[in-house]
């Protein structure tokens, strides 16, 4: 039973993480300062005797170190799982600062609340945008890495500054490049943003590009089994894995058309044209996941599988 620090607790991915730790038998204390972030997704967290909630913005470095010594004296915390960042790429294109005050400096203070403390051990929440665009499936080697959107570039910088603590005083890391993620609780991305938008005009849906764009798509539900998995099995120093369904890619018109269908049957889609949605968008991009499959775990849904799922968990965006 190990004590664990989520940021990013509140949020889609974060929460989900959350309610499988304390599923799981763990003590956890999560900390976020709600700008995505959602209390409503702590609501069957915050029924357990194991967890503990702070609002808290990981870059107020005194508040926090202040709140995370208290809670480390009284249990030492083992390992911390790091989701706390700007999950809005297209929000950071437009301002780049908002990636590196969310992604980027908030992985660098945690790094020195951590060292202050002796927090041995992290597990952090990257992407695949630190790729950039690359013919082929990209593999944990892949290089060089010239990401094309300040998000992507952020959640690099983050990943050299975590790989330097690791010389310093962390014993372990793990990093997790993520798909695109999908299922209940999302606050992005295009499924919720497609609900939002028939929400608005259930006639019309807008599509940016012009549709064949591929993408894999992931479960969070799958992806938090892999986060776990992989945190048990790996044990190097520095421990680096793509979490991705195995070959397999949607298209942006197979999820407008799903949308369509399960959300406003009668709705027609209007694309924008081009070969991607926004600057820093990489219009086709396919995932290498042999050495997760050759560590031992597979996920069990396909790409449009997972967003067969994720649009009826999100439905409810049209009644909300």
């Amino acid at each position: 039973m190990l004590n664990c620090l989520v940021t990013g607790a509140a949020g889609f991915i974060g929460s989900h993480l959350v309610d499988r730790l304390l599923e799981m038998g763990h003590h956890v204390v999560g900390v976020d300062n709600l700008v995505l972030g959602k209390m409503v997704n702590l609501e069957h967290a915050s029924h357990s005797g194991n967890f503990i909630f702070q609002k808290l913005d990981v870059n107020d470095y005194p508040g926090c170190l202040e709140f995370l010594r208290l809670r480390h004296f009284e249990k030492p915390f083992d390992l911390v799982w790091h989701l706390a960042a700007n999950s809005d790429i297209q929000a950071g294109g437009a301002n780049p600062d908002i990636d590196m005050q969310l992604t980027f400096l908030t992985t660098f203070n945690l790094l020195k609340m951590m060292q202050a403390l002796k927090i041995p051990r992290l597990a952090f929440a990257s992407t695949s945008a630190i790729y950039g665009a690359h013919p082929g499936a990209v593999v944990e080697e892949t290089g060089p890495l010239l990401p094309i959107s300040n998000y992507g570039a952020m959640k690099l910088a983050s990943e050299a500054a975590i790989s330097a603590a690791c010389e310093r005083f962390l014993q372990v890391c793990w990093i997790f490049r993520f798909p695109n993620v999908v299922g209940s609780r999302a606050t992005h991305g295009a499924i919720y943003d497609f609900l939002q938008k028939l929400k608005k005009n259930p006639d019309e849906l807008e599509v940016l590009g012009d549709g064949p764009q591929e993408k894999t798509y992931l479960h969070v539900g799958e992806l938090i089994e892999a986060m776990i998995f992989i945190q048990q099995q790996s044990k190097e120093k520095r421990n680096l894995f793509n979490i991705s369904p195995v070959e397999t890619v949607s298209t942006v018109r197979y999820l407008a058309e799903k949308v369509i269908e399960l959300a406003a049957p009668d709705a027609r889609i209007r694309y924008t044209g081009g070969d991607r949605g926004w600057i820093g968008d990489v219009p086709k991009f396919r995932y290498s996941v042999r050495k997760l499959e050759n560590l031992g775990w597979a996920p069990k849904l396909t790409s449009n599988q997972a967003v067969d799922l994720a649009v009826q968990e999100n439905l409810g965006i049209l009644k909300s």
